[in-house]
């Protein structure tokens, strides 16, 4: 069943299609943000988002004419948008530069954050120290996925869409998009390992006090 927002933006398509310049500007209003953002998260740099968001509404403008309703059309630019950012990270790969990756510890699904919950006040600098040694290690973490490792977790736990819509978005079959996820979650897994054994001690140690 289509939703209020697929039917406004189909409608917006359509108009578009036919010549309305003022549709278009209607869809980027509506979906700037999440494009701005997408790309934010997974480039991890300013310029380069505003780069990519640029290039992404260019190309959806001059594709538009050939989108054929078979998906919605958020699925469709955030294909567009992950295409770019691929094409970023396997370049910044190639030259041996990396992007660093924001961290949300809020969002709901992302696990790996919950390492050092605390219900200690956040003012507390033992767990700020721990906090800021987290953003490090996963920021360095995430370097070392392969770009469609990153995307794919990229999209599960900070956008938050479920393995149907990435699949949709990476043209790959659910299974295949699983086994990705599932791959990348045991190589960031491995790579915090050092910093959870870390925060156990920090625990005990504090237990003891």
């Amino acid at each position: 069943m289509e939703s209020v927002g697929q039917i406004q933006d189909f409608f917006l398509v359509r108009q578009v299609q036919g010549g309305n310049q003022a549709a278009f500007e209607q869809l980027v209003h509506a979906h700037d943000h999440a494009v701005l953002g997408l790309a934010l998260r997974i480039t991890g740099s300013q310029s380069d988002a505003q780069d990519i968001y640029q290039e992404a509404f260019l190309k959806i403008y001059r594709k538009l004419s050939g989108f054929r309703f078979e998906c919605s059309f958020t699925s469709w630019i955030y294909r567009i948008v992950t295409n770019l950012c691929l094409d970023h990270l396997r370049k910044a790969r190639n030259r041996r530069e990396s992007s660093t990756a924001e961290v949300n510890e809020g969002r709901e699904g992302y696990d790996l954050l919950n390492q050092i919950s605390d219900d200690r006040p956040a003012h507390n600098p033992e767990q700020q120290v721990l906090r800021r040694e987290l953003s490090e290690q996963l920021s360095c973490a995430l370097r070392t996925l392969t770009p469609r490792e990153r995307m794919v977790f990229e999209l599960k736990h900070f956008e938050g869409l479920k393995l149907r819509t990435v699949s949709e978005i990476l043209h790959s079959s659910e299974g295949s998009v699983k086994t990705t996820l599932f791959r990348a979650t045991q190589k960031l897994r491995s790579q915090l390992a050092g910093f959870h054994a870390r925060k156990e001690i920090f625990n005990e140690a504090r237990c003891d006090v």
